[in-house]
């Protein structure tokens, strides 16, 4: 039996359930995996679980037992969790590896297989390459039962929720967060975070905080099309000045202030760096995505820190995290990893640092969001998935890599770069980005303007150009 190659793409292998997503490929990248972890280590331990996403259960014991069979010893989380439980996972019981089973934010359709290294973050590209490089084409399937291989204890069952949610009540006041006079909302998106609220903030409203491995149809992604009872619910509950949404899998975020408006990962990001540096003194060196608004450039020029602008996926800001200090690491997708924490992407976590800013400041999230715009400028955000034909899709990035744009409608630019997708600077100040998705059929267009109106009429000039 023959297949074909599987890639990573830019946050792990993803790809449709039973098409290409399968129990024998999940076998194919497990043999690969214990591959390169046995050359090595002649013991090494793996921890792995899965989200709730569907087949989730199934492809982790698949993993699991070939992993068993090939001489890897294997941790496997008791029920479904979150990708920040496993890294956390993987760093405290002095694991070499950890594996999610997880789309992340990807419709239901999908389900992925992540990588996380010994360190608690997403493997190094370089790791990452050197699995997919040993991922047979056949694989034999193991006769075993996991019953087998935990008899003979090279496969153990842990509760990584509950040595997570220990973990965070060492990091935060909960009697404080408790008692907030802002009350937060949380929605889990039917995602693997959906837990952890309902037990260390017992007063918080909960949406979606039930096991539905089809998330009722919609895609976990915490943008904030997809939060409309989570806006609504803030914007008509008077009492209530924080929404919070995690995605899948639990890495990403997004909120909501207590007017019912969208704040997106760049104002998270900005928000982070403020209260961690102005309010609590830290400092380190902050470590951007590519498509991140650069008002991150100006609030550290403010404040006297290093910004450093790397290629999307978090696994190279996890990279840098690792050996050098960082305060903030962030991507425009809504993950972001602060300093005090894993070098890993955690929207439970770093939603948790937000309301604590809150509750120590005793100000309103939008109250927090002048204090940033006061240094930085008002500013505007908004992304537009285009899902085109492969072909049209390269060929508009062939055509802006090669020069072939040279405005979009009435908006010029100054300046383009091309780190990892190309970014066109505007004369107006703001900013417009194409790039080709990692791990979706889709074309994305990125765009920063003064106001919204102005912002949505960026991206209607872009679509009328490009396609």
């Amino acid at each position: 039996m023959t297949t074909d190659k599987i890639k990573f793409g830019t946050d792990g292998w993803r790809a449709i359930i039973a098409l290409d997503f399968t129990v024998y490929n999940v076998c194919r990248v497990s043999k690969g995996l214990a591959d390169w972890l046995l050359k090595d280590h002649s013991q090494p331990t793996v921890v792995i679980g899965h989200d709730c996403r569907f087949g989730g259960k199934l492809f982790t014991e698949a993993a699991a037992n070939v992993l068993c069979a090939n001489g890897v010893k294997v941790l496997v989380a008791g029920g479904f969790v979150s990708t920040p439980m496993i890294s956390l996972g993987v760093l405290l019981l002095k694991a070499q590896q950890g594996v999610v089973i997880t789309a992340s934010h990807n419709p239901p359709t999908y389900n992925g297989y992540k990588l996380k290294g010994a360190h608690g973050g997403p493997s190094s590209p370089k790791d990452i390459a050197a699995v997919e490089a040993l991922i047979p084409d056949e694989v034999t399937m193991p006769a075993e039962t996991l019953s087998f291989w935990e008899g003979e204890g090279m496969l153990e069952y842990i509760d990584l929720e509950g040595m997570y949610m220990e973990y965070l009540k060492g990091k935060f006041d909960f009697e404080a967060l408790s008692k907030s006079p802002f009350k937060l909302a949380y929605d889990a998106m039917y995602g693997a975070g959906q837990n952890v609220i309902r037990r260390l903030l017992p007063g918080a409203v909960l949406i979606h905080c039930d096991d539905n491995p089809g998330f009722h149809g919609q895609a976990p992604e915490p943008l904030d099309k997809n939060l409309k009872e989570l806006a609504h619910t803030v914007a008509t509950t008077p009492e209530i000045k924080i929404g919070l949404a995690t995605d899948g899998d639990a890495d990403r975020i997004g909120l909501y202030d207590g007017d019912g408006n969208f704040v997106d990962a760049h104002n998270i990001i900005l928000l982070l760096i403020h209260y961690l540096h102005k309010y609590k003194g830290m400092t380190g060196k902050v470590v951007i995505a590519f498509s991140v608004t650069d008002r991150v450039k100006k609030l550290c020029e403010h404040y006297g820190l290093t910004v450093e602008v790397t290629a999307i996926g978090f696994k190279y800001i996890s990279e840098i995290m690792v050996h050098e200090d960082v305060l903030v690491g962030g991507e425009e997708s809504g993950g972001i990893a602060v300093k005090g924490h894993i070098p890993e992407r955690d929207g439970i976590y770093d939603g948790l640092v937000l309301y604590e800013f809150m509750t120590a400041s005793g100000k309103t999230l939008k109250e927090l969001c002048e204090e940033v715009y006061d240094i930085v400028g008002r500013f505007y955000y908004d992304r537009n998935d285009l899902h085109i034909e492969n072909d049209k899709k390269n060929a508009i990035i062939s055509k802006a890599t090669e020069g072939g744009y040279t405005r979009f409608g009435k908006y010029s630019f100054n300046r383009v770069e091309s780190i990892d997708g190309i970014k066109y600077h505007l004369d107006n100040g703001g900013w417009i980005m194409l790039r080709a998705s990692g791990t979706e059929p889709v074309l994305r267009v990125y765009a920063e303007g003064n106001s919204k109106e102005e912002t949505l009429d960026i991206l209607e000039e872009v679509k009328k150009t490009i396609l």
